[in-house]
């Protein structure tokens, strides 16, 4: 019978895991609170963006013929997919749902903590 044998002050299970290189970098350099700030408002347009893409293409519509549907070009249906583009307003989401069969849903979550001042 096989037993596992674990080195001397090696920890095992879930806690083991390999730190991403964004966690090393906050580990050196905590992140402000307004980096968190960004951070998370970063998140949700580049959610946004991601969701009104992958909904479009399940669809199997282009990016015109989704512009066609809401009365709006291709140009504008492009920036609100760019991860970069910050100016999603709720009337062009809730155009966006109807024409593909949808609803908007908003939800408030706890935020999270913030960071203790050293």
């Amino acid at each position: 019978m096989k037993t596992d044998t674990v080195r001397p002050g090696r920890k095992t299970g879930p806690s083991n895991k390999v730190p991403t290189a964004s966690e090393l970098l906050d580990r050196a350099f905590p992140p402000s609170a307004a980096d968190i700030a960004f951070r998370e408002k970063v998140g949700v347009d580049n959610t946004v963006a991601q969701q009104i893409h992958d909904l479009r293409r399940k669809a199997g519509l282009t990016q015109k013929q989704l512009a066609d549907r809401i009365g709006t070009t291709q140009s504008v249906i492009s920036e609100l997919e760019d991860a970069d583009y910050q100016g999603h307003s709720m009337a062009m989401l809730h155009r966006i749902a109807e024409a593909l069969h949808k609803r908007v849903e908003i939800r408030f979550v706890p935020a999270r903590r913030k960071l203790q001042s050293a």
